[in-house]
């Protein structure tokens, strides 16, 4: 039976990372595409990276129910999960794996019931702030917001059906690939 697994966690944790290490280690799972109104970065690919929506056509699939999780993202652009295809890598067996924020993920549990939620967590609070910090990506104020919100983010790790620390890559990877096998 095919099953669908969420992956959330606070900034700088290392989601993508570990994400990319699944996707390249285990091409039997499905990543889902995110879909975004903002313009593509250089090199980002459509369908590959995102979708890259205008805001009515991003607004007609929200009204049409067409999105399992979308959200404003700091007030610049949306950013969502289509429903229609991860609900068809579902219905032809796949394992799928979504990477969404907090909000997502609760709006996940009303869309997709039946998906296994996983909390990706930093190893310590002064590790996510060494990481956020050491990625040199974002300016002061920009960490200062992240790790506000990545406070708020630590506190709903209770919410989720399992835990994943990252103290490394390869650890992280492999206990999400045990969580993701021994769950199907």
């Amino acid at each position: 039976m095919a099953k669908a697994f969420v992956l959330t966690g606070p900034t700088a944790v290392g989601k993508g990372t570990v994400i990319a290490e699944i996707v390249r280690s285990r091409p039997d799972i499905w990543f889902s595409v995110s879909a975004t109104t903002r313009k593509p970065r250089p090199g980002e690919v459509d369908g590959v990276n995102y979708f890259f929506l205008s805001e009515e056509k991003f607004d007609e699939l929200v009204r049409g129910g067409q999105m399992l999780e979308w959200a404003l993202v700091h007030g610049l652009a949306k950013y969502g999960t289509p429903r229609e295809p991860v609900e068809q890598a579902l219905s032809q067996g796949h394992t799928v794996l979504l990477e969404v924020d907090l909000a997502g993920a609760r709006q996940i549990r009303e869309s997709l019931p039946h998906a296994q939620q996983i909390f990706l967590a930093p190893p310590s609070w002064a590790d996510l702030e060494r990481r956020l910090h050491g990625r040199g990506t974002e300016t002061e104020g920009e960490q200062k917001r992240r790790l506000e919100t990545a406070k708020v983010e630590m506190a709903a790790e209770s919410e989720f059906d399992h835990v994943v620390v990252n103290v490394t890559v390869a650890q992280a990877t492999a206990d999400l690939l045990k969580i993701i096998d021994q769950t199907q």
